[in-house]
């Protein structure tokens, strides 16, 4: 029996999505195989061992639950697990993979993977490196321009450029991109932070939502096309999904839309053509192998109307996996169900 630990919750604007999507992690994983432990993390940076039932973690009823008990994830490669602090002593659990179901900043972005990657403990998904490339968008859409995938026209900004001249960031977006544009924090997920820009008078509130989320942004060009998105498993010959497409029920694929408002439409697979899939899927893989990842991703892109050109929009090392989740819908269409699709993650992460 292998012992699986599915770390959820952290410090981040993603914290309940978190634990929306672990709880779904946790009740799909076969039990045949994996014996399953749950590491929480409050929203205030408390660890703890979660020995309770699934239906606690959506809503964050878990933190304070008489299930929880205190534990760490132990950096000491002898461990090889969770130190659980209880009955006045130190109890050691071997783990042998970890699943950090963590979105978002100290989570997704390469901090959790560099604790993993001292503790000696394997885990799901991208590397520390990898990580922290696919969470900044910057560097993302850097990537993208210098392996030619095509995407909307882009800029960003640190804080401290803002800060010193915010009239020329606000010339740059209104000569370069032009209106409507999106503003975003190049390091948050879940659309948090992200604004819609129609006019000139719109960018100081939009620049100021972003910054509350990160040190830097970027500005990108609003694109109006289908939404589509493909999913990436696998590590040095990684399988691309069926592309699905999304019909925002908002103006944009925002927080709420994702997440709350059950309008959005899903369309597995897109509603576009056979070559469109095909270049969607061969993007997807180059964006994934340009930027080092391993185990899974999600990339998203758009598909312009009137042209159909793809456009890459964004990449989720850690993309949702809630019971509405694109990722694990997307290849149980492509003939890997949920249950079979954790097992392949686990084995993935062991040979790394």
């Amino acid at each position: 029996m292998t012992n699986v630990l599915v770390i959820f919750g952290g410090v981040s604007s993603e914290h309940d999505v978190s634990c929306v999507s672990a709880a779904s992690v946790i009740d799909n994983i076969p039990r045949d195989k994996y014996a399953v432990y749950m590491l929480g993390i409050t929203k205030t940076g408390e660890w703890k061992l979660f020995e309770g039932k699934t239906d606690l973690l959506p809503g964050d009823k878990w933190a304070d639950s008489a299930f929880c008990t205190r534990a760490v994830l132990s950096p000491d490669r002898a461990d090889h697990g969770v130190l659980v602090f209880r009955d006045g002593g130190v109890e050691t659990i071997k783990i042998d993979v970890v699943f950090p179901v963590l979105h978002g900043k100290n989570g997704e972005d390469g901090t959790m993977q560099g604790l993993l990657d001292v503790s000696g403990i394997p885990y799901v998904g991208c590397d520390t490196l990898s990580s922290a490339m696919c969470m900044d968008k910057a560097v993302t859409n850097l990537t993208a321009d210098t392996v030619g995938v095509p995407q909307a026209k882009w800029l960003s900004a640190t804080r401290a450029e803002f800060a010193a001249d915010s009239e020329a960031f606000y010339d740059r977006v209104e000569n370069e991109l032009g209106f409507p544009a999106f503003i975003k924090p190049a390091n948050a997920g879940s659309s948090v932070g992200i604004s819609k820009v129609k006019s000139r008078a719109d960018l100081k509130a939009a620049a100021e939502l972003a910054f509350a989320n990160d040190n830097k942004l970027v500005a990108e060009e609003a694109i109006d096309g289908l939404e589509a998105e493909c999913a990436v498993l696998g590590n040095t010959s990684p399988m691309a999904s069926v592309a699905g497409g999304i019909v925002p029920c908002k103006e944009f694929y925002d927080y709420e839309a994702k997440y709350i408002d059950e309008g959005s439409e899903l369309q597995i697979p897109a509603k576009v053509s056979l070559e469109t899939q095909e270049e969607i899927r061969s993007a997807a893989v180059r964006i994934f192998e340009a930027l080092g990842c391993r185990g899974l991703a999600r990339v998203d892109f758009f598909v312009e109307h009137g042209t159909n050109r793809v456009l890459f929009n964004e990449i989720n090392t850690i993309p949702g996996f809630t019971s509405i989740s694109m990722y694990p819908k997307l290849l149980e269409q492509s003939g890997v169900p949920y249950p079979k699709l954790l097992d392949r993650l686990f084995k993935l992460a062991q040979e790394a």
